[in-house]
């Protein structure tokens, strides 16, 4: 299965490549004006996690300023020295805030929270290659979210690119923690089954 894996997310992220940059700020405009109609009731005050957009992945510092304009508390996640393992976070102050952290991903400057921090968190938005229709998602391959997602009683949404919703199932491992959610730029929010 771990081939498998692998050849797919190969795939996929080398159709990710292609897309266009015009394509690709259409696609992040679109996700942070979804940041106003979330699937759960979150409020002023409330934790909403998130990531940090790059390499072509959907999403980038709009969907997350819109969530912050809204009085949400923004965790990002930061990752740690050593082996894979529990996501670190910390909280998105804006983007002149960020600093590159391990292997040049942005991050949030100053304290750094604990992994269990995220059980404050209401919606967890993550990143994914692919998504199926059963809420499996195909990640990178290092198992930082799924070792952080487990167990987490948060409304978990996988943010996809329109044409990484897959109509096949994903292959699926014993560890891999599945989404509630599907957030596509033209979609919006879709809930699972």
């Amino acid at each position: 299965m771990t081939y498998q894996k692998a050849a797919l997310r190969t795939a996929l992220l080398a159709q990710r490549a292609q897309m266009s940059p015009f394509i690709l700020a259409q696609s992040i405009s679109e996700l942070a004006a979804w940041m106003y109609a979330l699937p759960v009731d979150i409020g002023a005050g409330d934790t909403v996690a998130a990531y940090l957009a790059t390499r072509r992945e959907p999403g980038g510092t709009a969907m997350l300023d819109a969530l912050a304009d809204q009085g949400i508390r923004v965790l990002l996640p930061i990752v740690p020295e050593g082996e894979p393992q529990r996501l670190q976070w910390g909280e998105y102050r804006g983007e002149h805030h960020l600093a590159d952290g391990r292997w040049n991903l942005r991050e949030p400057q100053g304290i750094r929270l604990d992994p269990d921090t995220l059980v404050q968190a209401k919606l967890i938005l993550v990143p994914a290659v692919a998504v199926d229709r059963r809420g499996v998602r195909l990640g990178r391959g290092a198992g930082y979210y799924d070792r952080t997602l487990a167990g987490m009683p948060a409304q978990i949404v996988a943010v996809v690119h329109d044409a990484e919703v897959v109509d096949h199932d994903l292959p699926e491992g014993k560890y891999d923690v599945p989404v509630q959610w599907i957030l596509t730029p033209s979609g919006g929010f879709t809930p699972i089954g």
